[in-house]
């Protein structure tokens, strides 16, 4: 059945493994995927553990639903504690490897200590084995995958591994799968290589039995045919997640040149549509019929020819809006780059554009650049930067230490420059002109993120009459909302219900793009409830869909605390607050976050929560979700 995987704990210093079913207590709890990992991730160290010690666990995951007869249920969760911040790391990603490990029979694995030398995971029809990696150390990420499967000599292998940047445990390392499937956020391509573990190799035959094969066959044709006939899926078909530059940017809510400006005005050379003389077609991940993302050849400079996928929307804030640059071969190249070498995509584009800003103040000069000319613009500086960070060379040392201890190196009021949130850089997007976006990202659990609570839907102006459909269930909700993005009114409920609804896609393994995130039609705790009986048998109501994504999100705020986390964190760099935006549409000038609404935000924020003024559980709230005896190791 669909419930039958076991979890496997692995110790790298000892070769030991063992292998453990999973309770139905504990699916009741956590369903799997990040819930279950952020139970075993709080079970399983101590305070204060050093990210890159051998007494950091990391954790690989797949949700719940994946590999099932649910549409879209592809999501790989990797976990552990942060080498970037310190704080609970997270990374999620799509592909083929987490449904080829749940039919080789594992849902988690759980991985401890360092090997000697290095290694690699094989993992088939519920064994696991330690090899030798001697022969992939060193190697990129496609390589690295295509000598695995040479050598077993099965092409459908699939293979999660790490790149030069995560072997030079460069603290924001990827975690990888396929050409450009990216575990990108947090760094758990570095607590991989800290472990001396290149990769994991997964095969597998094994049946999962689904619970109501008729009834599970039916109700998703219905869910593919209400994602497919939505006009932002048959954007995303089209053009994949670039189709959100064109909305962002005219609008003005991206930053370019770091964060001196809120729009990229001379950007016709990379709008969206301008990428399909690149690309000759789409593709996707298991179960998915929207296929997002492209496949493209670099038409010129010194990759010319190359083929890769993508770039994501992403890629254009990190190689072209902050960076200040306008080459579309510069973010074609960059994505090539960062995908093979294994590194995050947003945290790489917001320290080169940092490091730019700091050599137009004058704070770095061309003796700390070894005379490279970090101008904003420079298409050629931010290609060479890309490798000098993958090899820690020179200030790329430096800037692969993540945005904190880089600023601390570099001194001279350089944090000044910073736009990060717990040490973790921001993605492009600039959120001055939109309060929900912004609480989003200063109270998301890992750091600055717009994957954790951000309500993307809050830009569409929907009448008050649709959002209250939404936000009013399954949990009675009978505050303010308002269609203002600008507003800061009813946005913190906001906020707090996309976060319980995030959290239930990465405990189910389903991709958020076929969710309220960008489709305000889009399935929800009603039909996941459906989704898990008709595939599992497991019976749970959107309600209880509710409380199991409550109990993990406070869990992973027990474990920030744990790591020293305060209220002061949960808090947005002074730009913010101080420097209005510029350029963009009337409703978008001039815009800053009124420091004491934010405040106001927060406090109800926390107050949804259950949580007291300085974002501590209280104590009924520990009772209420059944934390209050953590850790209590019962996995």
């Amino acid at each position: 059945m669909a419930l039958n995987r076991k979890i496997a704990y692995i110790d790298l210093s000892s070769g030991k493994v063992e292998t453990k079913p999973i309770s139905m207590e504990m699916r009741k709890k956590y369903l799997g995927g990040r819930g279950l990992d952020a139970y075993l991730l709080y079970n399983n160290t101590k305070a204060g553990v050093d990210p890159l010690g051998p007494d950091n666990v990391c954790l690989v995951s797949a949700g719940i639903l994946v590999g099932t007869l649910a549409s879209a249920t592809a999501r790989t969760h990797i976990a552990g504690k942060s080498p970037l911040t310190g704080y609970f790391g997270s990374t999620n990603m799509g592909g083929f490897f987490a449904p080829e490990m749940r039919w080789a029979g594992f849902d988690h694995l759980v991985i401890r200590g360092k090997a000697e030398k290095p290694v690699y995971l094989w993992i088939h029809n519920g064994e696991i084995e330690i090899r030798d990696a001697k022969d992939i150390w060193g190697k990129g990420v496609r390589d690295t995958q295509s000598i695995i499967r040479e050598e077993m000599g099965d092409r459908e292998i699939k293979v999660m591994t790490i790149g030069i940047a995560g072997e030079n445990l460069v603290r924001y390392a990827n975690v990888m799968t396929e050409i450009k499937n990216s575990g990108g956020r947090t760094g758990m391509g570095a607590l991989l290589g800290s472990k001396n573990l290149k990769a994991i190799a997964v095969r597998g035959t094994l049946d999962i039995k689904i619970e109501h094969p008729v009834e599970a066959l039916e109700y998703n044709k219905q869910i593919i045919s209400q994602i497919t006939s939505a006009k932002v899926s048959q954007e995303q078909g089209r053009l994949g997640t670039l189709f959100i530059w064109g909305a962002t940017n005219s609008q003005g809510l991206v930053r370019t040149r770091n964060f001196q400006l809120n729009q990229m005005e001379d950007s016709d050379g990379i709008e969206p549509e301008t990428f399909e003389d690149s690309a000759f077609g789409m593709t996707g991940c298991f179960g998915c019929q929207v296929h997002c993302r492209a496949k493209y050849i670099i038409p010129d400079g010194d990759y010319k020819g190359t083929y890769d996928e993508g770039p994501e929307y992403t890629s254009i804030g990190a190689f072209a809006a902050e960076p200040g640059c306008t080459d579309l071969t510069t973010i074609l190249t960059g994505n090539h780059l960062v995908n093979d070498y294994g590194m995050d995509t947003l945290e790489i584009g917001s320290m080169i554009a940092w490091a730019m800003e700091l050599y137009e103040k004058g704070i770095l000069t061309d003796k700390d650049t070894d005379g490279l000319d970090l101008s904003f613009g420079n298409e050629k500086a931010v290609i060479e930067m890309i490798h000098r960070i993958a090899h820690r060379e020179g200030l790329g040392d430096i800037l692969a230490e993540g945005p904190l201890r880089a600023a601390e190196k570099i001194g001279k009021d350089s944090i000044r420059y910073q736009v990060h949130v717990k040490g973790m850089s921001n993605l492009h997007s600039d959120e001055r002109p939109t309060p929900a976006l912004a609480l989003g990202i200063a109270t998301a659990s890992r750091g600055s993120d717009h994957l954790r609570s951000r309500p993307a839907i809050d830009l569409y102006h929907l009448p008050e009459a649709v959002l209250r459909q939404i936000y009013s269930q399954p949990v009675a909700y009978e505050g303010p909302l308002t269609s203002d993005y600008t507003d800061y009114e009813g946005k913190s409920w906001q906020v707090f219900w996309q976060e319980m609804c995030y959290m239930a896609v990465d405990c189910l393994g389903i991709c958020k793009y076929h969710t309220i995130f960008l489709g305000p039609n889009f399935p929800n705790f009603e039909e996941w409830s459906k989704l898990l009986y008709y595939n599992t048998g497991l019976e749970l109501t959107p309600l209880e869909i509710w409380t199991i994504a409550e109990r993990t999100n406070d869990l992973e705020r027990m474990f920030n605390l744990r790591e020293g986390l305060a209220r002061s964190d949960d808090w947005l760099v002074d730009a913010y607050f101080d420097e209005p935006t510029k350029l963009g549409i009337p409703l978008i000038r001039d815009r800053v976050i009124d420091r004491d609404k934010f405040k106001q935000m927060i406090d109800e924020f926390y107050a949804f929560h259950g949580w007291d003024e300085q974002g501590k559980l209280k104590p009924e709230t520990l009772k209420r979700l059944g934390l209050d005896k953590e850790p209590s190791h019962l996995l």
